[in-house]
């Protein structure tokens, strides 16, 4: 049973893509609608700063942002059961 629901899948799989690849065919890209009016090419330099440059910098401010604005305290840490941790002492407690 469960072979045949991994054939029937597969067969879908393949259909579907078959007819995604005749449906969207390279050759109506020739032709231009009513309206078409594309812009400008972009540079190499400006490719790489829109695709590349502009998602690192994007990534380095968040990053920097979140460590600046931490305010994390290591009492907040959680402590597993296995982990060494420093007693606390309180300042008024005699020995």
């Amino acid at each position: 049973m469960d072979k045949k629901n991994a054939l029937r899948a597969g067969a879908l799989a393949a259909g579907t893509t078959l007819m995604m690849l005749l449906m969207s065919s390279p050759a109506l890209a020739l032709t231009r609608d009513d309206g078409d009016d594309p812009g400008t090419g972009l540079s190499v330099v400006e490719t790489l700063g829109l695709y590349v440059l502009a998602p690192l910098a994007l990534f380095a401010v968040i990053a920097g942002l979140v460590m600046v604005l931490d305010r994390s305290h290591p009492d907040h840490l959680v402590k597993t059961p296995g982990m060494k941790t420093k007693a606390k002492v309180k300042a008024g407690a005699k020995a």
